[in-house]
């Protein structure tokens, strides 16, 4: 053991962890408490974790608390997978109960272990956003979403289990089975991704079936979804839906949730500190700019994470909201900083389509955006959406997304139903152009 870890303070414990208390505390001193713990430990117990802070020059025992996050250094997903399997993991196998992984939809999965400590929490943490979207024991929760090493199931299952709900595992697709259980069993709540439920609710719409279900609402997550998308689902259904947030990295879903007035999702700040950066200088913004999402651990066991960068985009209220809660809230998920496409030199995020579209009517929240270079010099950027086959595709949709893209844009309606429907995440972007030209101006 050398110098420094000789210094740092007592490994923390269960017992310990919260100052002596069961119930995590969003205080600023237990904040301050959670980030010298996570920092100490992970310096001690984890040689990569050692490496990682040894490199960027930080002395364990010099952090205090938040003031010196900015002295902490980035982590990211690469690193991460650098790290596979379970490099950065800073407990004993032993102590290991579970394993996930994440999607691997944008690269090499990273894995991602729990103590007991862990599961105990991620499933507090989802209950917690449960109650948030009015849950209780009296409700029959439907669950479907993936289960497996995806962490999307087992969070929303144990999260509905705390809470005391009935709940029902059903896993994604097989629509056929889905119906059934909801009508057969009641279910008040279903959980699914935005795409799946959008498939359900056109389902249940085309078959008549919305008076003989007992839907009030539907816990949305796993994927970016836009208002068109939520309007849509909550009309079909007849339902009040919730936009939970998370990722693999951090539990899975549940670090936090949209309340009733659905302006924002508060996150819980007593298992998380929330940073939102420049992802190109990485200097803090202010409250109200849009940035990248960082995120410190305070309580996680067997990986904690130190300026985790999410790569999703959003940005933090600066004022409380006013159902009275004491959480923090971050504007819903504006996409991430890397599905981001350039089209003639202008950069392009599917959120932006996506606004657009919640903005006209005659068109539905499903689209593709199509990128080509047909000539092999000038970009063809080419948007296909779901609407009235009467609708003037020519003019205002056309014409409003030149506005917001900053770049022609052709676009093609399409009879509704006909793009794919799917029970993950749902594809946008299709980009035919070569890796070596893919966004550069003609």
């Amino acid at each position: 053991m050398d110098r420094v870890t000789e210094k740092l303070d007592p490994p923390a414990t269960r017992a310990n962890a919260s100052a002596g208390a069961d119930r995590p505390s969003s205080d600023p001193a237990s904040i301050d408490a959670g980030i010298r713990r996570t920092v100490q430990q992970a310096y001690r117990a984890s040689d990569w974790w050692r490496a990682h802070l040894d490199a960027a020059g930080v002395d364990p025992l010099s952090v205090r608390g938040r003031a010196d996050l900015p002295r902490l250094p980035f982590t990211t997903k690469l690193e991460l997978r650098d790290a596979y399997p379970l490099g950065w993991v800073m407990v004993p196998d032993r102590d290991i109960r579970r394993v996930h992984a994440s999607s691997g939809t944008t690269g090499k999965r990273t894995l991602c272990a729990y103590t007991d400590g862990d599961l105990q929490d991620w499933a507090d943490q989802f209950a917690r956003c449960y109650r948030y979207a009015g849950v209780t024991e009296a409700d029959r929760v439907q669950v479907m979403v993936g289960f497996g090493l995806w962490t999307a199931g087992n969070g929303f299952q144990s999260g509905a289990e705390r809470v005391g709900a009935m709940t029902v595992p059903t896993g994604p697709g097989n629509v056929e089975l889905q119906l059934e259980m909801m009508r057969d069993l009641g279910t008040t709540t279903i959980c699914a991704t935005s795409s799946f439920a959008l498939l359900i609710a056109e389902e249940v719409a085309s078959r008549h079936l919305r008076d003989s279900l007992s839907l009030r609402r539907g816990i949305i997550g796993s994927e970016r979804w836009g208002a068109g998308m939520r309007a849509r689902i909550d009309d079909l259904l007849g339902i009040e839906s919730f936009d939970v947030y998370g990722l693999t990295e951090l539990y899975g879903p549940g670090v936090g949730i949209d309340c009733d007035r659905h302006d924002g999702i508060h996150v819980w700040s007593d298992y998380y500190v929330v940073e939102i950066v420049d992802p190109e200088t990485l200097e803090p913004v202010d409250p109200g700019q849009e940035g990248e999402i960082v995120i410190t651990t305070l309580r996680k066991e067997a990986m904690p994470l130190l300026r985790y960068r999410t790569r999703d985009r959003s940005w933090l209220y600066p004022e409380p909201c006013a159902c009275g809660s004491p959480f923090p809230r971050i504007g819903r998920i504006l996409g991430r900083t890397d599905d981001m496409v350039k089209v003639r030199g202008v950069a392009i995020h599917p959120a932006q389509v996506d606004s657009v579209l919640s903005t006209v009517e005659g068109v539905g929240p499903e689209y593709q955006i199509h990128i080509s270079r047909p000539d092999g010099h000038r970009d063809r950027l080419v948007v296909r959406v779901e609407g009235e086959a009467v609708f003037d595709a020519g003019s205002s949709l056309s014409e409003r997304l030149h506005q917001v893209l900053g770049v022609r844009t052709e676009v093609e309606i399409v009879e509704y139903g006909s793009l794919p429907r799917t029970d993950r995440k749902a594809r946008r972007v299709f980009d035919s152009r070569s890796d070596e030209d893919a966004g550069d101006p003609p």
